[in-house]
């Protein structure tokens, strides 16, 4: 049994299961917009995510990330370094519209990152500033990009379907917030440090109202996708009236971020039945 945990500890802290979050939403992507995804995109994305996601959440600073002395850290190191030549591979057959919009994204990690500006570390520093840019980024990275690869314009349902998912990746980092308010330092200004856990819950609450009713702004939506994300907006809700500051261990770490699969694997079941 503790082989199996420190697997499944490794799959959590290699940030893995964050990076199949992020496949799902692309090919939730592709079922909501009826676009086909390329596997160079997904596997770009996929391995992209571990590395960079590892990046950020050990090494924010390059020198700490380079020489890491940690056995366990080394080997996510390993791993990390692994996952980024596999990112770099796929991305070799990417067109140049997403190599741009890639770089765009990129830059707000960077921003969000890196100590960039003078007085201030990094745009985490920002008070509250830092779920709306991992929204931004996720948004980005999960509608715009596979839009790009195939070369199709930015129309109107592209554009609602990415204030729908960055208002998802809003709402589902709350529980993280929240966790983290034992551990994040008082200069961070995070938004339940600010308002409290309770407005945090009733903020996320609300948002779970535009996450559903903006699907009826689209020109073109399926019964399919009706379901499904109103089976979401029930789900989003409850997750907020059952956080804690208090988690246990696996809540926000396994069960928030297995969200993205659920509404896949959501989408992919009502299709089959229908």
């Amino acid at each position: 049994m503790k082989v199996f945990q420190r697997i499944f500890d490794f799959y959590l802290d290699a940030s893995i299961h964050v990076a199949l979050g992020v496949f799902a939403l692309l090919h939730i992507t592709g079922y909501t917009l009826n676009v086909t995804i390329n596997p160079h995109l997904g596997g770009f994305l996929f391995f992209g995510t571990i590395a960079c996601y590892n990046f950020v959440k050990y090494g924010v600073e390059a020198e700490k990330y380079i020489l890491m002395v940690d056995r366990y850290h080394k080997r996510i190191q390993f791993a990390s370094f692994i996952a980024l030549a596999l990112a770099l591979y796929n991305g070799y057959f990417l067109n140049l519209d997403v190599w741009i919009a890639v770089l765009c994204l990129s830059c707000c990690i960077g921003l969000y990152a890196l100590p960039v500006l003078p007085h201030v570390k990094n745009l985490r520093s920002w008070g509250g500033l830092k779920i709306f840019v991992v929204a931004l980024v996720w948004a980005g990275t999960t509608v715009i990009l596979p839009i790009l690869e195939k070369k199709y314009s930015v129309y109107w349902d592209v554009w609602v379907e990415t204030v729908q998912r960055f208002l998802f990746v809003l709402i589902v980092m709350l529980p993280f917030e929240i966790r983290d308010l034992a551990y994040d330092s008082p200069e961070l200004k995070t938004l339940p440090q600010q308002v409290g856990v309770k407005r945090t819950k009733v903020f996320g609450a609300f948002l779970t109202l535009p996450f559903f009713f903006l699907i009826f702004f689209k020109d073109v939506v399926s019964q399919v996708e009706a379901i499904a994300t109103g089976i979401m907006f029930l789900i989003l809700g409850s997750l907020m009236f059952i956080t804690k500051r208090n988690q246990k261990k696996y809540f926000a770490s396994f069960w928030v971020e297995s969200l993205p699969l659920v509404w896949w694997c959501l989408l992919a079941g009502i299709t089959w039945y229908y």
